[in-house]
Protein backbone atom coordinates (compact mmCIF):
# COMPACT_ATOMS: atom_id res chain seq x y z
CA UNK A 1 0.00 0.00 0.00
CA UNK A 2 1.45 3.29 -1.12
CA UNK A 3 1.26 6.54 0.03
CA UNK A 4 -0.42 7.64 -3.26
CA UNK A 5 -2.96 5.16 -2.84
CA UNK A 6 -4.24 6.29 0.33
CA UNK A 7 -4.24 9.85 -0.94
CA UNK A 8 -6.64 8.66 -3.53
CA UNK A 9 -8.81 7.15 -1.71
CA UNK A 10 -8.88 9.65 0.83
CA UNK A 11 -9.45 12.21 -2.19
CA UNK A 12 -12.21 9.69 -2.60
CA UNK A 13 -14.78 9.53 0.52
CA UNK A 14 -12.87 12.24 2.14
CA UNK A 15 -10.59 12.72 5.76
CA UNK A 16 -13.57 10.68 7.58
CA UNK A 17 -14.14 8.17 5.46
CA UNK A 18 -10.39 6.80 5.65
CA UNK A 19 -9.48 5.43 8.90
CA UNK A 20 -5.46 4.77 8.86
CA UNK A 21 -4.52 4.70 12.39
CA UNK A 22 -4.24 1.69 15.03
CA UNK A 23 -7.07 3.08 17.45
CA UNK A 24 -9.07 3.95 14.67
CA UNK A 25 -9.05 0.99 12.79
CA UNK A 26 -9.51 -1.38 15.42
CA UNK A 27 -12.87 -2.07 15.69
CA UNK A 28 -12.99 -3.72 12.27
CA UNK A 29 -9.35 -6.23 12.56
CA UNK A 30 -11.43 -8.38 14.73
CA UNK A 31 -14.37 -10.00 15.28
CA UNK A 32 -16.86 -9.92 17.90
CA UNK A 33 -16.00 -12.78 19.61
CA UNK A 34 -12.46 -11.96 19.52
CA UNK A 35 -11.52 -15.16 17.58
CA UNK A 36 -10.58 -13.69 14.88
CA UNK A 37 -7.70 -10.58 13.94
CA UNK A 38 -5.97 -9.02 11.55
CA UNK A 39 -3.83 -6.15 10.11
CA UNK A 40 -4.92 -3.45 7.15
CA UNK A 41 -3.33 -0.78 5.80
CA UNK A 42 -6.47 1.11 5.66
CA UNK A 43 -10.53 1.10 6.57
CA UNK A 44 -12.35 2.91 3.90
CA UNK A 45 -16.19 3.84 4.93
CA UNK A 46 -17.60 5.32 1.19
CA UNK A 47 -21.06 7.27 1.20
CA UNK A 48 -22.18 6.39 -2.44
CA UNK A 49 -22.00 3.43 -4.89
CA UNK A 50 -20.32 5.79 -6.73
CA UNK A 51 -17.62 6.31 -3.99
CA UNK A 52 -17.88 2.20 -3.58
CA UNK A 53 -16.69 2.08 -7.75
CA UNK A 54 -14.00 4.33 -7.27
CA UNK A 55 -12.40 2.91 -4.07
CA UNK A 56 -12.48 -0.64 -5.97
CA UNK A 57 -11.59 0.89 -9.32
CA UNK A 58 -8.31 2.54 -7.37
CA UNK A 59 -7.28 -0.66 -5.72
CA UNK A 60 -7.74 -2.90 -8.70
CA UNK A 61 -5.29 -0.92 -10.34
CA UNK A 62 -3.04 -0.80 -7.41
CA UNK A 63 -3.30 -4.64 -6.98
CA UNK A 64 -4.77 -4.54 -3.76
CA UNK A 65 -6.89 -6.54 -1.97
CA UNK A 66 -10.36 -5.36 -0.40
CA UNK A 67 -12.03 -7.18 2.51
CA UNK A 68 -15.84 -5.78 2.40
CA UNK A 69 -17.40 -5.24 6.14
CA UNK A 70 -20.81 -4.95 7.49
CA UNK A 71 -21.66 -4.86 10.60
CA UNK A 72 -19.08 -7.14 11.48
CA UNK A 73 -21.27 -9.88 13.42
CA UNK A 74 -20.34 -13.12 11.52
CA UNK A 75 -18.73 -16.09 13.02
CA UNK A 76 -16.19 -17.10 10.35
CA UNK A 77 -13.83 -14.71 10.40
CA UNK A 78 -14.94 -13.65 6.65
CA UNK A 79 -15.41 -9.79 7.26
CA UNK A 80 -11.73 -9.99 8.86
CA UNK A 81 -8.61 -8.98 7.34
CA UNK A 82 -5.79 -10.91 7.20
CA UNK A 83 -2.24 -10.55 8.91
CA UNK A 84 -0.24 -9.39 5.97
CA UNK A 85 -1.37 -5.69 6.57
CA UNK A 86 -1.73 -4.86 2.84
CA UNK A 87 -5.65 -4.97 2.23
CA UNK A 88 -8.00 -2.84 2.84
CA UNK A 89 -11.29 -2.84 4.50
CA UNK A 90 -14.23 -1.52 2.71
CA UNK A 91 -16.87 -0.88 5.36
CA UNK A 92 -20.16 -0.29 4.79
CA UNK A 93 -21.02 1.89 8.02
CA UNK A 94 -21.87 5.18 5.77
CA UNK A 95 -24.68 3.51 3.32
CA UNK A 96 -27.36 2.89 5.78
CA UNK A 97 -29.82 4.47 3.57
CA UNK A 98 -33.49 3.12 2.94
CA UNK A 99 -33.76 4.42 -1.05
CA UNK A 100 -37.78 3.81 -1.21
CA UNK A 101 -40.73 1.81 0.38
CA UNK A 102 -43.81 0.92 -2.06
CA UNK A 103 -46.19 -0.64 0.50
CA UNK A 104 -48.51 -1.33 -2.55
CA UNK A 105 -46.20 -3.98 -4.12
CA UNK A 106 -44.70 -4.93 -0.49
CA UNK A 107 -40.94 -4.19 -1.65
CA UNK A 108 -38.14 -1.75 0.29
CA UNK A 109 -35.08 -1.06 -1.82
CA UNK A 110 -31.83 -0.35 0.73
CA UNK A 111 -28.35 0.43 0.56
CA UNK A 112 -25.80 -2.47 2.06
CA UNK A 113 -24.72 -1.25 4.90
CA UNK A 114 -28.56 -0.72 6.47
CA UNK A 115 -29.14 -2.14 9.41
CA UNK A 116 -31.72 -5.11 9.35
CA UNK A 117 -33.71 -3.87 12.85
CA UNK A 118 -34.15 -0.11 10.92
CA UNK A 119 -35.13 -1.97 7.90
CA UNK A 120 -37.89 -4.43 10.05
CA UNK A 121 -38.81 -0.98 11.67
CA UNK A 122 -39.41 0.74 8.16
CA UNK A 123 -41.40 -1.73 6.94
CA UNK A 124 -44.03 -2.19 10.33
CA UNK A 125 -44.16 1.72 10.26
CA UNK A 126 -45.61 1.16 6.61
CA UNK A 127 -47.88 -1.62 8.17
CA UNK A 128 -45.97 -4.15 6.48
CA UNK A 129 -43.27 -6.96 7.72
CA UNK A 130 -39.92 -7.92 6.56
CA UNK A 131 -39.89 -11.61 7.91
CA UNK A 132 -36.12 -11.47 8.47
CA UNK A 133 -35.03 -11.87 12.14
CA UNK A 134 -32.36 -13.17 14.00
CA UNK A 135 -30.05 -12.78 17.23
CA UNK A 136 -27.76 -9.92 15.44
CA UNK A 137 -30.55 -7.60 13.74
CA UNK A 138 -29.60 -5.25 15.93
CA UNK A 139 -26.20 -4.72 14.54
CA UNK A 140 -25.81 -6.78 11.34
CA UNK A 141 -26.54 -5.48 7.67
CA UNK A 142 -28.55 -6.09 4.41
CA UNK A 143 -25.15 -6.58 2.92
CA UNK A 144 -23.97 -8.85 5.05
CA UNK A 145 -27.24 -10.74 5.12
CA UNK A 146 -27.10 -11.29 1.49
CA UNK A 147 -23.62 -12.19 2.04
CA UNK A 148 -24.28 -15.16 4.06
CA UNK A 149 -27.92 -16.24 2.34
CA UNK A 150 -29.16 -15.63 6.35
CA UNK A 151 -32.43 -17.28 6.90
CA UNK A 152 -33.19 -16.52 10.75
CA UNK A 153 -36.16 -17.87 12.80
CA UNK A 154 -38.84 -17.48 10.03
CA UNK A 155 -36.81 -18.99 7.34
CA UNK A 156 -39.60 -22.63 6.96
CA UNK A 157 -41.94 -19.92 6.30
CA UNK A 158 -40.58 -16.89 4.10
CA UNK A 159 -37.19 -18.56 2.82
CA UNK A 160 -33.62 -17.31 3.15
CA UNK A 161 -32.48 -13.75 2.58
CA UNK A 162 -31.71 -14.98 -1.75
CA UNK A 163 -35.70 -15.81 -1.58
CA UNK A 164 -36.49 -12.39 -0.43
CA UNK A 165 -34.39 -10.63 -2.73
CA UNK A 166 -36.00 -9.51 -5.88
CA UNK A 167 -32.97 -7.28 -7.31
CA UNK A 168 -29.05 -6.41 -6.51
CA UNK A 169 -27.08 -3.31 -7.37
CA UNK A 170 -23.13 -4.44 -7.33
CA UNK A 171 -20.20 -2.88 -7.84
CA UNK A 172 -17.96 -5.16 -10.09
CA UNK A 173 -13.99 -6.26 -9.20
CA UNK A 174 -12.76 -3.27 -11.60
CA UNK A 175 -15.22 -0.74 -10.35
CA UNK A 176 -17.98 -0.96 -12.95
CA UNK A 177 -21.48 -0.41 -11.17
CA UNK A 178 -24.05 -2.95 -12.74
CA UNK A 179 -27.61 -2.18 -11.54
CA UNK A 180 -29.83 -4.95 -11.61
CA UNK A 181 -32.79 -3.20 -9.01
CA UNK A 182 -35.56 -4.60 -9.73
CA UNK A 183 -39.25 -5.01 -8.20
CA UNK A 184 -40.34 -7.30 -10.19
CA UNK A 185 -41.30 -10.83 -8.70
CA UNK A 186 -41.82 -12.74 -11.97
CA UNK A 187 -38.74 -11.56 -14.18
CA UNK A 188 -37.09 -13.34 -16.95
CA UNK A 189 -35.09 -10.96 -18.30
CA UNK A 190 -31.51 -12.55 -17.96
CA UNK A 191 -29.72 -14.22 -14.80
CA UNK A 192 -31.15 -14.35 -10.86
CA UNK A 193 -29.00 -11.47 -9.81
CA UNK A 194 -29.49 -12.73 -6.13
CA UNK A 195 -27.84 -16.16 -7.08
CA UNK A 196 -25.33 -14.93 -10.07
CA UNK A 197 -23.70 -12.35 -7.59
CA UNK A 198 -23.10 -14.79 -4.15
CA UNK A 199 -25.87 -14.59 -2.07
CA UNK A 200 -24.77 -17.29 0.09
CA UNK A 201 -21.32 -16.84 -1.03
CA UNK A 202 -19.61 -14.71 1.93
CA UNK A 203 -17.39 -13.03 -0.72
CA UNK A 204 -16.40 -16.29 -3.36
CA UNK A 205 -18.03 -14.46 -6.08
CA UNK A 206 -16.43 -11.25 -6.74
CA UNK A 207 -18.52 -8.28 -6.56
CA UNK A 208 -19.77 -6.23 -4.31
CA UNK A 209 -23.39 -5.80 -3.09
CA UNK A 210 -24.24 -2.12 -2.24
CA UNK A 211 -28.25 -2.08 -2.21
CA UNK A 212 -30.70 -4.86 -3.22
CA UNK A 213 -34.90 -4.02 -3.51
CA UNK A 214 -36.43 -7.25 -1.22
CA UNK A 215 -40.05 -8.08 -0.56
CA UNK A 216 -41.98 -9.56 1.90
Amino acid sequence: MTAELISQLRDIVGPTGLLTTPDQMAGHLTDWRNVYAGTAAAVVRPATTEEVAAVVARCHAAGVAIVPQGGNTGLCGGAVPDTSGRQVVLSTARMRRIRDLDAANQTITVEAGAVLQSVRDAAAAAGRLFPLSLGAQGSCTVGGNLATNAGGTGVLRYGTMRDLTLGLEVVLPDGRIWNGLRALRKDNTGYDSAAEFGSGGEGEVQALEVAGTCWW
